[in-house]
């Protein structure tokens, strides 16, 4: 079983003024310092257990594939240590450790060689290596004939051909095809069930909050939010948008998770609401019932343009749907401090059995990231039953007809 502690970890470059500086710090003994130190992270402390997966998030510059390549040792910390267990497979900077000229079957011997097996031992897994990557006779290419995704099927072939105890996983995954990242995600979930503890860095929300039992946001360099993945990727978007006067407040609810808001408060819902075909109010909701999502608006200061968007996301913070009254073409204009606005979204609720939840966000445009006057996650909870219908799994009720011919 793999584990890791990290352990105040921390790293700075030298910043000169000029190249004189550098060349004069280095030949004269004693002399006063002549740089200063840039941190690039600073007092990075956490653990993950054995089994468990943790997902790293956070803006460009934060901090994240520096502080994955000094977890694996391809980079040295200024301050505090990392301490590992258990066998170790990562997949960084795409092509990490591939040579170019040499074909993708000698790429794969040395990158598999550099994880700890032997050459026997790669030659025996060679066939399930050219099988889960599925590059062909371009296996045999040099590997400056491969694009992008090529190198990514190789490199993550390689890698976990064996179950490690720890994989480590950058951004890789990103540039490959649908296909592929379906395969590749079924291997991780395969190895999360069998044990291994899983660290990986990605901006797709929905992976990191269906593979992830943890998050953690970087920011600036340093660690901003721990959680749920549900909690912090609703963090990291208020904080995304957080502009001029915006605000971002996280509150407990009653049924113990984190309602995150944010915006300048310049427009707010004030009451939210999910009706039956007859007005009445829904807690609870039938399987591909017809509904209305009531929601009402009040304007606190004088607007050019408003926009109102809702999202519908499962019990883990997955999205199921959204849309916004820009998209729909029904945004409104020229609004004034005061004023009271009632919207209505009649739809079928074609969702699975489960806990849902909508999250509203107020706009001038079809982002919360121009101007976002609220941004409002857990802003109502309601149940779909399968009272009546037929029985189904699934996130979505698609029912369809069938028509058998013998």
């Amino acid at each position: 079983m793999g584990s890791i502690l990290v352990n105040k970890l921390g790293k700075a470059y030298r910043q000169y003024d000029n190249r004189w500086s550098r060349l004069a710090e280095w030949i004269i003994p004693g002399a006063a310092a002549r740089h200063r130190l840039k941190w690039v992270l600073r007092d990075i402390s956490f653990q993950l257990a054995p089994g468990e997966a943790v997902g790293i998030i956070g803006m460009n510059g934060a901090g994240k594939s520096t502080l994955l390549k000094m977890i694996t040792g391809t980079s040295q910390p200024t301050t505090g240590s990392v301490t590992m267990t258990g066998r170790v497979a990562a997949l960084l900077e795409l092509g990490m450790g591939f040579h170019p000229d040499f074909t993708g079957r000698q790429n794969a011997y040395m990158a598999g060689q550099l994880i700890g097996m032997s050459a026997d031992e790669i030659s025996a897994l060679m066939g399930q290596i050219e099988a889960f990557a599925d590059i062909g006779d371009y296996l045999d290419q040099p590997v400056r004939v491969y694009s992008s995704g090529m190198q990514m099927r190789l490199a993550f072939s390689v890698a976990t051909v064996k179950r490690p105890d720890v994989l480590i996983v950058d951004e890789a995954l990103s540039v490959g095809d649908a296909y592929f990242q379906h395969k590749s995600f079924d291997r991780i979930r395969e190895f999360q069930k069998l044990g291994t503890t899983l660290l990986i860095v990605s901006h797709d929300r929905a992976a990191i909050q269906s593979i992830c039992d943890r998050a953690i946001l970087l920011d600036r360099g340093t660690i901003a939010k721990q959680g749920s993945p549900e909690e912090v990727m609703d963090y990291y978007n208020a904080l995304i948008a957080e502009h001029g006067h915006a605000s971002v407040e996280q509150v407990a609810t009653a049924d113990g998770r984190v309602q995150t808001s944010s915006g300048s408060g310049q427009a707010t819902v004030t009451d939210i609401a999910l009706e039956d075909e007859h007005g009445a109010p829904l807690e609870v909701a039938n399987v591909g019932a017809d509904v209305t999502l009531r929601i009402r608006v009040q304007v606190k200061a004088d607007l050019p343009r408003l926009v109102l968007g809702y999202m519908i996301k499962d019990r883990l913070g997955q999205q199921m749907f959204g849309t916004n009254t820009h998209h729909m073409g029904a945004p409104l204009e020229g609004l004034r401090a005061g004023d009271t606005v009632e919207y209505r979204f009649r739809f079928p609720l074609n969702l699975g059995p489960g806990s849902y939840s909508i999250t509203t966000a107020l706009t001038s445009s079809d982002t919360h990231l121009a101007d976002n006057y609220e941004w409002r996650d857990l802003a109502f909870l309601f149940i779909v039953m399968n009272m009546n219908r037929k029985t189904f799994v699934g996130s979505n009720w698609i029912e369809p007809t069938v028509e058998v011919l013998k």
